[in-house]
């Protein structure tokens, strides 16, 4: 099972730069950094929310439950 981290695509989505998120949205560019590349481990619900509203956004659109296919017959 995987938590897949889109927010590439909803930057892209709404021509939107790493930096000019970071600035709106209060947080540094290495957390947005690792955030974006899936490498995090967690993301706060007040964070989650504050890129929901600059990318005016669901949750849903950011992350993604992906079940991993190999353990089933």
């Amino acid at each position: 099972m995987a938590i897949i981290v889109n927010l590439d695509v909803m930057m892209a989505r709404r021509k939107m730069s790493l930096n000019e998120l970071s600035e709106r949205v209060g947080l540094t560019l290495a957390n947005l950094s690792i955030l974006k590349t899936g490498k995090a481990k967690a993301i706060r619900f007040s964070t989650l929310e504050a890129i929901c509203e600059v990318l005016n956004c669901q949750p849903g659109d950011i992350l993604e439950f992906q079940p991993d296919t190999s353990d089933q017959p």
